[in-house]
């Protein structure tokens, strides 16, 4: 059974006096509690308590902590009662002052029902809203035998698209597992890095790493070469594999990463996985929105339409092209696995790619995530070529293919579309229109 969380949005209680606000705030060891967000996810609960607007106060070196001691005080007391209520421990605390809020992790006791749970604090006065909280995953796909090329190279000519941009200074935050920023192709490419998986520190992924490698490799004499190698990664470490598994993640520790992504002013943000949908996540990928970021999702190979985070409105979302440009030139079970894609979904290289491998290496990766890691790499391109554009005034400046090919990125025509002039294969290509409208 899909393990589960529990979000809990509640607003500060009037009744609380101001005296009581004055109560230091730590754990019980004088550190962050920890939640071990990779040990016991269908456990924990997620309780959030509203901050009064005019007490946000963000401290920019905290990636948004505010300076509300007191008022996170009388939030702590409220979060303590309620985990007395219904036979909790409160273990972890995290702010998430784009929302006005501050999380707290509760924890079940074993055999716990978070449903159960989620209906009882529905009727407390005090409760905004109450929700069962799922687990998410990286969309890999099963690797093929190697293929000496990229696919990016072959079809999107990157190489020859870096004479007009390498999306240099564009700030793209990577939501997923821990990036090896010590790989070849990776060295110097993250200009930060952040773990909100509590419970264990930074780590060099496979997932994360071959994702970031696809977007921002910087090339050299070995290895591959990401789509935008002048980009700025923030590696935003929401994700964990363990035991060579795939990319695990909760709401909990993608809220925190989308929430520092969003203070931080990413211009991008790539979300290679998918789940169901989620209240809290929702709202957050709304305030990015808002503020003009692009956010590129993952479709969920199964073809579940509601997923997050391409159900969103406004989220770009992604699938695997055909290795030939075309899903009917593909054998009848590698056709299946790429559809069915939603209508205004975007294709992109994901079949047989060359991808960096945590710990040094290369690796031949398939899937809906790293078609998006393409997708996202093509938006910081634009990026550096229109530096006032932004969200949908990004998206609409990627050109479609024609004919067979009509739901795939046409890269040349969408460069020489952008700068007016031809840089690699489009001795042909007109200017076109958006996709979209």
């Amino acid at each position: 059974m899909l393990s589960m969380l529990l979000v809990v949005s509640l607003a500060l209680s009037p009744a609380l006096s101001p005296a009581a606000t004055a109560v230091a705030m730590q754990a019980d060891d004088g550190g962050p509690a920890q939640s071990g967000d990779a040990a016991a996810p269908e456990r924990q609960l997620l309780v959030m308590l509203r901050l009064p607007p005019p007490h946000y106060r963000p401290d920019a070196g905290y990636g948004g902590r505010y300076l509300d001691d007191g008022g996170r005080a009388a939030r702590h007391r409220i979060a303590e009662e309620l985990a007395r209520l219904h036979g909790l421990k409160l273990v972890s605390d995290w702010p998430m002052p784009t929302l006005g809020v501050d999380c707290y992790v509760l924890e079940t006791p074993a055999g716990g029902e978070p449903a159960r749970i989620a209906e009882l604090l529905s009727h407390d006065p005090r409760v905004e809203w109450a929700q069962p909280v799922a687990m998410y995953s990286g969309m890999d796909g099963a690797a093929p035998p190697l293929y000496p090329v990229q696919p990016s190279a072959r079809y999107w000519h990157v190489a020859e698209l870096h004479r007009a941009a390498t999306g240099r200074d564009v700030s793209v935050a990577v939501v997923d597992s821990g990036i090896d920023g010590h790989h070849p192709d990776l060295d110097g490419q993250l200009a930060q890095t952040e773990n909100f998986v509590e419970g264990s520190s930074y780590l060099p992924e496979a997932h994360g790493t071959a994702v970031a490698g696809i977007i921002a490799a910087r090339g050299g004499r070995q290895g591959i070469l990401g789509v935008a190698p002048g980009a700025r990664l923030m590696g935003l470490r929401a994700c964990w594999q363990q035991n060579g598994q795939g990319a695990r993640c909760s709401s909990f520790t993608l809220g925190k990463a989308l929430n520092f992504a969003i203070l931080h002013e990413a211009r991008i943000i790539n979300l290679s996985l998918s789940g169901p949908p989620d209240r809290l996540l929702d709202r957050l990928l709304d305030a990015a929105l808002a503020r003009g970021i692009s956010v590129v999702g993952a479709i969920d190979p199964q073809g579940t339409a509601r997923a997050f985070p391409v159900s969103h409105p406004g989220v770009i979302a992604v699938a695997q092209q055909a290795r030939v440009g075309t899903v009917a030139a593909l054998a009848p079970t590698m056709a299946s696995a790429l559809t069915p894609t939603p209508s205004g979904a975007v294709l992109a290289p994901g079949q047989d790619v060359p991808a960096s491998l945590a710990g040094g290496g290369w690796r031949f990766v398939s899937g809906n995530s790293y078609a998006a890691a393409h997708v996202t790499g093509m938006l910081a391109l634009l990026a550096e070529l229109r530096p006032g554009a932004k969200g949908a005034q990004l998206e609409r400046l990627l050109v479609p293919g024609t004919g067979q090919n009509a739901a795939t990125i046409d890269a040349c025509a969408t460069i020489a579309n952008t700068t007016g002039a031809c840089t690699c294969s489009c001795a042909a290509v007109t200017l076109h229109t958006s996709r979209r409208p």
